[in-house]
């Protein structure tokens, strides 16, 4: 009679598979982790480029009776 072999893994086996595991959700998380960062670092970029060109800065102003 012959022996069927089992989906039991051996002990190498089950380390290289948890191994495998821990690789893929560490690298899921850190994509995860720039997915947030990223599109808050853009945002803060606009945010400050609209402050910077909404200041009333005395060079940008024009005196009076000047041309354009």
């Amino acid at each position: 009679m012959t022996r069927v072999r089992t989906c039991e893994l051996t002990p190498m086996e089950s380390k290289i598979a948890k191994a495998a595991i821990l690789v893929t959700a560490m690298m899921f998380f850190a994509v995860l982790a720039l997915d947030i960062a990223i599109p808050t670092l853009v945002l803060c970029i606009m945010a400050l480029s609209t402050w910077l060109v909404s200041l009333d800065l005395p060079v940008a102003r024009k005196q009076e009776g000047e041309a354009a």
